[in-house]
């Protein structure tokens, strides 16, 4: 499949969009339907840069908890068990495809490329380096814990061993000790790196919004203002 490459730009707007329709409640089929659509895209976004294992996992989460709401909301279960069933498979339908496509944006999107759009755009360097850091820090921490988590299964330590009762302390209070390290070196390499100097940086990427971007913000456009006209005024 043809990879889609889209400007920075366009995955910010991506997230506005996708994060002002799950703020909002759907009711409807309509307002439902929209809110699947806007998941699909950077499903299919992640599918044409070969994740497909993402991909795959967030297609798997987010269509059971849809099925599983509908069942027991037309079933019209009763007890504890099922209203926290409920509550859980409704939070996953409501913020998945916020989570999903800050996902994408994150994997997809080179430092150098987000600090060359947000100067484009005009971003004040406290809110662009702060966002950066952010961005790096997510995935840093997913790797962190992978080491950890290997760490532990070398000792033994594991859900099948013998230390169950301990596996949370031997691998949350490593982490935790990772993630202030990560924060502070991450702080030091943007300032290094001059991200917050007050002169006008340049950039080795030349952005610029293609067909494939105009596209993309156009669907975006389409869906906020068919859930808002659904909403507000069906």
């Amino acid at each position: 499949m043809m990879k889609i490459s889209l400007d920075p730009r366009t995955k910010i707007f991506m997230i506005f969009a996708v994060s002002f329709i799950v703020m909002v409640n759907a009711v409807t089929p309509l307002e439902w339907g929209i809110r699947i659509i806007i998941t699909l895209i950077p499903i299919i976004l992640m599918i044409t840069e070969g994740k497909f294992a993402s991909a795959f996992r967030f297609s798997v989460l987010y269509a059971a908890a849809l099925l599983l709401l509908k069942f027991f909301i037309s079933s019209e279960s009763t007890g504890f068990i099922s209203a926290i069933l409920v509550g859980y498979c409704g939070i996953v339908a409501q913020f998945m495809p916020a989570m999903i496509t800050a996902w994408y944006v994150i994997r997809t999107t080179k430092i150098g490329e987000f600090m060359s759009a947000m100067q484009k755009m005009h971003v004040p360097d406290g809110i662009s380096v702060s966002l950066a850091v952010v961005m790096r820090f997510f995935p840093t921490i997913k790797e962190e814990y992978g080491s950890v988590c290997d760490a532990m299964k070398m000792r033994g330590i594991t859900f099948g061993g013998g230390k169950v009762t301990k596996m949370i302390e031997y691998r949350m209070i490593p982490l935790l000790f990772s993630c202030v390290s990560i924060g502070e070196e991450l702080s030091s390499a943007a300032v290094t790196r001059g991200l917050g100097a007050p002169v006008k940086r340049t950039s080795a990427y030349e952005l610029r919004m293609k067909s494939s971007d105009l596209i993309m913000i156009s669907i975006f456009m389409i869906c906020v203002i068919l859930f808002i006209s659904a909403k507000y005024f069906g």
